[in-house]
C-alpha cells in the first residue's frame, strides 16, 4: 500500500486529508487502519528531487513535500505491532554501507518488519542534487544496482546470528570468529566492511523491486522477493508473471520465493454508479497543467508543445524509464487517445484500476490470483482517509469471507506475512 494516492486530484477530493503524506498524525491513523485490515506492509515511496515538471504543474502536486522514509518508518514502527514497513532507497545516488546500516537498523527497531524497495532512480533532476551534470545511463544504473545488491546483502551477513555472546563473566561481548570482513572490490563499488550492526532479525530485510524493463525484470528475477508490478490488464499480468517466473527457473530460483504484486487503484462504492462517480470527481480535480506534466515525465520528453487535440506524435528514445514510456505510447495507440485525453489519464491514474462494489472488486482480485496473474496486490486508494476506510471496512471482509485473505496475522515479521523463507548467512551457513 502506498501512503498517498498517485492520483493528482486526490488531495482535493471532498473530505480528503490534503496533507495526508506530510502529517504524522494522519500517517499514524492511516497505518493503524492498514494494520486493522491485516495488510502485509505499508510502502513508502521516495524521490530524490522534486518532480521534474514546470512550476505551473508542480504547484499543484501533493508530492512536492514528503518525509524522508527511514525517519518516518522508524517512528511508525513504534506506533504499530505487525504490519511491514517498506522503504524506497536508490542504488544510483547512495552508498551501500549507508543503505545496509539503515535497513538493518529499521529491521531491528521494528522487530523484523523492514523491506527495501530497490530503485535506480529515473528522474534526471536527481543527478543534479548529487554532484552530477547529467543522469547515469540506463543500462549502467542497472549494472550498478546488481552489484549494489550483492554488497548490501553481504554486509547484512557480516555477523553470524550467534556472534554477540555478551558473556558478562568473561567480559566477551562478541566472538570475532563469527565476524566476516566483506572486502568487496567491483566495477562500481569498493567496500571493506564489516557492517557495524548485528545481522537483521529477518536475516535480510525483504527485497522489493519495481522495474519492468528487460534489465529490471532480470534484476528482479535474480534478486527480488517482491515485485511491485504495473500490468494494466489481467492478460498483460499473466504475461509478466510467466516471464518473471521463467527467468527465475532458468537461474535455479524457486518460483514461490518471489511474490508479484501489481499496483491496483481501487475505488469502492455501494454501487457501480457510486464508484464511477467517485472516480469522475477525482478526475475532475486534475488540472491540464498537471496532466501534461505527468505525461512529459512518463514519456521522458516535453509534451507541452503537442497539439492537445491531436494524436500522440512519435517519441524519441530517452535515458529515462523505458517501460513507463512504452506503456504510455501503447495506451495512446490502443485507445486512440488525443494528447489531452492521455494527459488527463496520466494526471489521474492510467494503470490497473478496480472501480466498483466490494463484491466486484473481490471478483477481480480473485480472478487475478487464480489465473497466475499475481500473488497479491499493491493497493492504492483514491483518497485518504475515506478511500482506505471503504476498502478495509467493505472489501477486506469480502476477501476474508472467500478465504483468499487472512483474518489475522500468523507471524510477526514481514517474511512471515509474505510466506518467504529467512535467508541463510552466506558466510556462516550453520
Amino acid at each position: 500500500m502506498r501512503p498517498v494516492s498517485l492520483h493528482t486530484g486526490a488531495w482535493r477530493y471532498p473530505g480528503a486529508w490534503p496533507d495526508a503524506n506530510f502529517n504524522f498524525d494522519h500517517l499514524k491513523a492511516m497505518i493503524r487502519t492498514l494494520e486493522r485490515g491485516k495488510f502485509d506492509a505499508f510502502f513508502m515511496a521516495d524521490h530524490l528531487a522534486v518532480l521534474n515538471m514546470p512550476a505551473a504543474a508542480l504547484k499543484r502536486s501533493h508530492t512536492a513535500t514528503s518525509f524522508e522514509p527511514f525517519t518516518l518508518l522508524s517512528a511508525l514502527a513504534g506506533a504499530t505491532e505487525r504490519i511491514g514497513l517498506v522503504a524506497t532507497a536508490s542504488t544510483t545516488f547512495d552508498a551501500p554501507y549507508h543503505i545496509a546500516r539503515r535497513f538493518a537498523s529499521l529491521d531491528h527497531i521494528s522487530g523484523g518488519r523492514a523491506g527495501w524497495n530497490i530503485v535506480t532512480t529515473s528522474n534526471p533532476d536527481a543527478a543534479l542534487n548529487f554532484g552530477l551534470d547529467e543522469h547515469v545511463e540506463h543500462g549502467e544504473r542497472y549494472r550498478r544496482a546488481r552489484e549494489f545488491y550483492d554488497v548490501v546483502t553481504g554486509l547484512w551477513d557480516s555477523f553470524a546470528d550467534d556472534a554477540f555472546v555478551r558473556d558478562v563473566e568473561s567480559g566477551v561481548f562478541f566472538d570475532p570468529e563469527r565476524m566476516h570482513v566483506l572486502g568487496h572490490k567491483g566495477e562500481f563499488l569498493s567496500v571493506r566492511g564489516p557492517l557495524n550492526i548485528a545481522r537483521p532479525p529477518q536475516g535480510w530485510p525483504v527485497i522489493v523491486q519495481a522495474g519492468a524493463s528487460d534489465p529490471g525484470r532480470q534484476l528482479a528475477a535474480e534478486t527480488a522477493e517482491v515485485i511491485f508490478g504495473a500490468a494494466p490488464s489481467m492478460e498483460e499480468g499473466r504475461r509478466f508473471y510467466a516471464d518473471i517466473k521463467a527467468r527465475m527457473a532458468r537461474i535455479g530460483r524457486h518460483p514461490d520465493s518471489l511474490k508479484i504484486l501489481p499496483g491496483a487503484f481501487v475505488v469502492v462504492g455501494d454501487s457501480l454508479d457510486e464508484a464511477t462517480a467517485i472516480r469522475a470527481r477525482l478526475d475532475a480535480g486534475v488540472h491540464y497543467d498537471s496532466g501534461i506534466a505527468s505525461l512529459s515525465i512518463a514519456l521522458g520528453h516535453d509534451a507541452s508543445s503537442f497539439d492537445p487535440d491531436g494524436p500522440l506524435p512519435d517519441i524519441p528514445e530517452t535515458n529515462d524509464s523505458k517501460t513507463g514510456r512504452q506503456r504510455v505510447i501503447d495506451l495512446a495507440k490502443r485507445e486512440n487517445l488525443t494528447v489531452r485525453q492521455l494527459a488527463q489519464r496520466l494526471g489521474g491514474f492510467s494503470g490497473l484500476e478496480m472501480v466498483g462494489t466490494p463484491q466486484s472488486i473481490a471478483d477481480t482480485m480473485q480472478a487475478w490470483l487464480e489465473n497466475d496473474a499475481s500473488d497479491g496486490f499493491n493497493v492504492m486508494f483514491p483518497y485518504l482517509p475515506g478511500g482506505l476506510d471503504a476498502f478495509v471496512d467493505k472489501v477486506v471482509p469480502e476477501l476474508q469471507r472467500r478465504g483468499i485473505f487472512r483474518t489475522d496475522y500468523e507471524g510477526t515479521t514481514l517474511r512471515d506475512h509474505l510466506g518467504l523463507q529467512r535467508p541463510p548467512n552466506r558466510f556462516f551457513p550453520d
